[in-house]
């Protein structure tokens, strides 16, 4: 009941709800649009044509029809990167949650691991595996699993740090709970807001890195994704000719997925967040006493000062007054 109450809440806010129905959209888009539209790879038309009623995004410099390259492209990108978010979530949960909870040696062993990896430049070690690897989708999410779950376990070790030592921790540990049960069951449902916003955070990193690596050349470029669309954008010349229509889809496409996951990141967080809670409980009773707000509330220590126009009301002047001798 807990956690469908959770649910609620997300679903309630306005942010986290339009960035749920724009992903929606987005992987329903990805799913059936391969089959509305032509094939991406053929040429049907003059190269480097501008949009136009047969060809509504214009031509690439092959002749290609670019909507059709949009589409199709969405598909294997958005698999990619949820996938590689999927498993740095996994794999930084399990790594940090042992080092976390089991402490010792194997403690030691776990952060020294961690810290190579954060010390190591990421990117540069993705482009260095993928210009040896096979290329292909499956290359593409283990170099990015493997260049990226460091910072999520060392998150995931520090919050069970601090939740390794309370009563019902505790209580687990005396009847005789075994560690699996421990840790999956107990510790991490007591992470869910910070997994659910690290595998938003990961997904949003993978879409960038792997669009990245494809537009310098080490992904399968055979193959039709939003990074293969850039790279032959540019070995096209399309910055010289000025045909933007080449680029601008596939931008604005990852952009729009950036944007729709980091509304659903600020929504998780206003409803997670204690503070930000209260925070929206004071706006909302502020506002029906009719107080308008021109600004985001601010804290000062640990007391809330809110920045609202004059009071629509005597009313609400009068009740504000007096809450405010109240306190003093």
């Amino acid at each position: 009941m807990k956690h469908l109450k959770w649910l609620s809440a997300i679903l309630d806010n306005p942010k986290s709800k339009y960035g749920l129905i724009l992903i929606a959209l987005l992987v329903l888009f990805a799913c059936i649009g391969p089959f509305l539209v032509v094939d991406p790879t053929q040429s049907l038309a003059r190269p480097h044509q501008a949009p136009n009623l047969s060809h509504f995004f214009g031509t690439t410099g092959q002749g290609q029809d670019v909507l059709a390259q949009t589409i199709v492209g969405a598909g294997p990108t958005l698999f990619i990167g949820f996938t590689v978010g999927i498993l740095v979530t996994l794999i930084g949960a399990l790594v940090g949650v042992l080092a976390g909870y089991l402490g010792g040696l194997i403690d030691e062993l776990l952060t020294a691991l961690i810290n190579v990896f954060l010390v190591i430049p990421g990117l540069p070690l993705a482009i260095i595996l993928a210009a040896y690897l096979p290329t292909g989708m499956l290359s593409m999410i283990l170099i990015l699993t493997f260049t990226g779950w460091a910072w999520t376990a060392r998150v995931i070790r520090a919050q069970t740090l601090s939740l390794r030592d309370k009563d019902f921790i505790k209580s687990a540990q005396v009847i005789g709970e075994p560690l699996w049960r421990i840790l999956i069951i107990e510790l991490l449902p007591h992470m869910a807001s910070l997994l659910l916003s690290t595998f938003i955070g990961t997904t949003i990193y993978a879409i960038g890195a792997q669009v990245g690596l494809e537009f310098l050349g080490l992904g399968d470029m055979g193959s039709v994704t939003w990074g293969t669309n850039l790279y032959w954008a540019a070995n096209d010349q399309a910055l010289l000719t000025r045909a933007w229509w080449t680029y601008v889809p596939t931008g604005l496409s990852i952009a729009l997925v950036g944007f729709a996951l980091a509304l659903i990141n600020f929504g998780l967080d206003e409803v997670t967040n204690p503070r930000l809670t209260v925070d929206r409980i004071w706006r909302h009773r502020l506002q029906a006493m009719g107080y308008t707000f021109s600004r985001a509330s601010v804290y000062i220590g640990q007391k809330q000062v809110h920045d609202f126009s004059q009071p629509s009301s005597p009313q609400a002047l009068e009740s504000a007054e007096k809450g405010g001798n109240d306190e003093a």
